[in-house]
């Protein structure tokens, strides 16, 4: 399974229509918008997890392509060093 980053959609964007988006390339395991901690107001920004075949056809189709009047960032998500707490 693999972990894409996507950033850069309308702030206001529901993980339903994130996940349908993605959905058109294969199974998508989860769906995790980030939120200001404070305010819970959507950053543009978020990781999905797909298997690696479907995260790499979701990758190629869906970058620098419009949804929601911006266009989409769409990368495979940089691990998290261990150590680093929030």
């Amino acid at each position: 399974m693999k972990t894409l980053y996507v950033g850069n959609f309308p702030y206001n964007v529901s993980e339903h229509e994130i996940r349908q988006a993605f959905e058109n390339h294969g199974k998508v395991h989860s769906v995790k918008l980030i939120k200001e901690r404070e305010t819970g107001r959507p950053r543009g920004f978020g990781f999905i997890e797909m298997d690696d075949t479907s995260a790499v056809s979701a990758k190629e189709a869906l970058n620098n392509t419009r949804f929601g009047g911006r266009n989409l960032r769409v990368d495979v998500a940089k691990e998290r060093s261990a150590g680093i707490a929030r």
